[in-house]
């Protein structure tokens, strides 16, 4: 995070022990820093990719292994540089940034009544969250309360965001560990999920559901039975896999001890989500902060305390039967009300905050508005920027060839963090 601020603004920490470059991959002038208010607008620099000084890693037998950032399939780009002896790992690197789209900027050049259409689209799985953390900013910086009709559809929208994540995760994890019945039937599943969040509420993937001031879209009589039902037959054929997925020796065989994060690590660097519950914590926006409208309908927090993959797994369908009996309780006590209030510019310089607990993890959105529906500075926090550190400790230990499974047991977000 140091590194990044300093490419972004030119301020650099105190006693920083680490000062290479993070977003800056030799593509920009070295006195340029595009959040610096004098920064121009004219960003066209001569592409120079620089050498990036890796830790080396010394001693008999040991090499190092070159991966991306230009990856196999359609995944984002990221560098690992591994130095093993033979398949065992003993560090990983990590180099991100190739992703950077200058969202702060963008966020000063949009009007604050249309910056929720930025914060959806910083990460696509995720639309929902950031959408509903930054309306909750604006509302707090404008004092605007939204009906409770709309927080309901809001924390609707963010548990089926939640469901839909977590049955492709299942799908990839057991494809990867070489199970490719499991991607089969979960890709089934989540396909039969989205299309129904197309049905109900316009849009696969919820996006621009969530508005200042309230949502778009509301939940008929009829929209809350076929819901049910497909929360009833999702639920069946959820508990049938997880069966599967125990009694198969050969993913137990994958999932059991690999890529083990201790919960002294998880704390050490602040990881948060689904990543941090299956290392022992429980920490939960929606269970320890209480925001409405889960301070009426009540989380229970998922946690394993094994940490490797297997806890991962295991984390994911217990939140998938929790996200399906929140949905239910949410449509039986659904409240009357407004589905948008009136949002008027804030009239004077302030400030507001956003706290989300995303599928991933929580997150948490900063902004300042000036008036006149003026954006002064927006910060996106993404989860992924405290679990990345951890996949490299998570990875210590294990072979390469387990390095994409594990990976994609925590499966961090590249954009997020790279705005």
């Amino acid at each position: 995070m140091q590194r990044a601020i300093f490419d972004l603004t030119g301020l650099q920490a105190r006693g920083a022990s680490d000062t290479r470059p993070w977003l800056n991959h030799g593509n920009w002038p070295a006195d340029y820093f595009p959040l610096q208010k004098q920064a121009t607008g004219t960003e066209a620099f001569e592409s120079r990719e620089a050498d990036y000084p890796f830790v080396q890693v010394a001693g008999d037998g040991v090499h190092e292994i070159a991966v991306g950032p230009i990856h196999a399939g359609i995944i984002e780009p990221g560098h690992f540089r591994f130095s093993v002896v033979g398949e065992k790992v003993l560090r990983l690197e990590e180099r991100l940034g190739y992703v950077h789209r200058g969202v702060e900027r963008l966020f000063e050049r949009t009007p604050a009544s249309g910056g929720h259409r930025v914060a959806g689209r910083i990460a696509g799985d995720s639309t929902v969250a950031f959408s509903w953390a930054y309306c909750m900013a604006l509302e707090q910086a404008c004092g605007v309360a939204v009906s409770n009709r709309a927080l309901y559809i809001r924390a609707l929208l963010l548990e089926r965001e939640r469901v839909a994540n977590h049955l492709g995760d299942l799908g990839a994890l057991g494809n990867d560990a070489g199970f490719a019945f499991g991607i089969a039937q979960f890709s089934r599943l989540k396909e039969d999920w989205i299309r129904m969040n197309a049905h109900a509420f316009g849009h696969r993937y919820l996006m621009d559901r969530i508005v200042p001031g309230g949502v778009t879209v509301d939940v008929r009589p009829e929209t809350v039975t076929a819901l049910v039902r497909q929360c009833d037959h999702i639920e069946h054929e959820v508990d049938v896999m997880r069966k599967i997925y125990e009694d198969q020796s050969g993913l137990q065989d994958r999932f059991a001890g690999a890529g083990r994060l201790t919960a002294d690590v998880a704390g050490h660097f602040g990881v948060r989500g689904m990543a941090a519950r299956a290392s022992g914590h429980t920490f939960d926006v929606r269970a320890a902060l209480q925001p409405a409208p889960y301070d009426e309908v009540t989380v229970k927090a998922a946690s394993d305390s094994r940490g490797d993959v297997a806890a991962r797994v295991a984390v994911r369908f217990t939140e998938i039967d929790e996200s399906l009996r929140l949905i239910r309780a949410l449509m039986v006590n659904l409240p009357a009300g407004p589905l948008a209030v009136d949002m008027q510019p804030a009239t004077a310089p302030s400030r507001g905050t956003g706290w989300v607990e995303g599928w991933r993890g929580d997150v948490f959105v900063a902004l300042e508005v000036d008036a006149g529906d003026a954006v002064s500075r927006c910060h996106c926090r993404d989860p992924s920027w405290q679990a990345w550190p951890a996949l490299e400790h998570a990875i210590i230990g294990n072979i390469v060839a387990d390095f994409p499974l594990i990976n994609k047991s925590f499966n961090l977000n590249y954009a997020g963090h790279d705005l």
